[in-house]
């Protein structure tokens, strides 16, 4: 009977919830599904001890459609971020449109805020960059990172460097502040500092969280830190 109860007291636990998102990442560049040069022994052992999936889908094959339908559930054909790379299709939050996920959209985050849960998204959003798509607008408690793709290097009156942000406040731009050199950049390093410490911060609190980890790797333009620049077999 105790072991009933406390079956029963495990099922009434909320989990945490860490979601890790990759940008152009094929399912066959993990060391885990056999790709001959590529090293990512976390994930491989992630791998081994918990449930490795072999037939799974992306909703889109490009940034904002596939984001959308994972944050809604929801097919891009309905969440209104289509698979077509035409702008007309709303398939791609450049920054210079004023679009982004409708608002009669349900979040992730929004739901499990429902239930008590601490939210915070780390990378690139792609949802829209205007203040009424931002995260905190749409169920996240915190963000660290920027709206769009940062293609640059810009920083020219028409098309600005992408604005990096802490929560609602603009802490840089990538180049001029964050910066991306000759394949160079810690910004993977603060990306991982910033998921560390929101764990760290909420299981602290005793708080149910929900990590969005979405580092822009690896889209272009391409970098690395500086502790693994160069080691790449190939």
């Amino acid at each position: 009977k105790k072991e009933e109860e406390r079956g029963r007291a495990r099922g009434r636990e909320k989990p945490n919830i860490i979601l890790m998102v990759m940008d152009d990442m094929g399912w066959g560049d993990l060391g885990v599904y056999g790709h001959p040069t590529m090293e990512t022994p976390y994930l491989d052992k992630m791998a081994a001890e918990g449930m490795l999936w072999t037939d799974f889908y992306s909703g889109a094959p490009i940034c904002s459609p596939s984001r959308a339908a994972l944050m809604t559930g929801r097919l891009p054909i309905r969440n209104g971020f289509y698979t077509s790379t035409g702008q007309a299709h709303n398939a791609y939050t450049h920054q210079n449109i004023v679009g982004g996920i409708n608002e009669t959209e349900i979040l992730i985050p929004q739901l499990l805020k429902t239930v008590g849960y601490r939210s915070k998204v780390i990378g690139k959003w792609h949802l829209g960059h205007r203040d009424e798509f931002l995260p905190l607008n749409r169920g996240f408690d915190e963000f660290f990172g920027s709206g769009n793709c940062h293609f640059g290097e810009y920083d020219d009156i028409n098309t600005p460097n992408i604005p990096v942000y802490k929560n609602d406040k603009m802490v840089g731009r990538y180049y001029t502040n964050f910066t991306i050199q000759h394949g160079r950049s810690n910004l993977s390093q603060i990306f991982l500092q910033e998921g560390l410490d929101f764990i760290e911060q909420e299981v602290a609190a005793d708080n149910p969280f929900f990590l969005y980890w979405t580092p822009d790797a690896n889209h272009d333009p391409q970098y690395s830190s500086e502790m693994f620049h160069g080691k790449s077999i190939r």
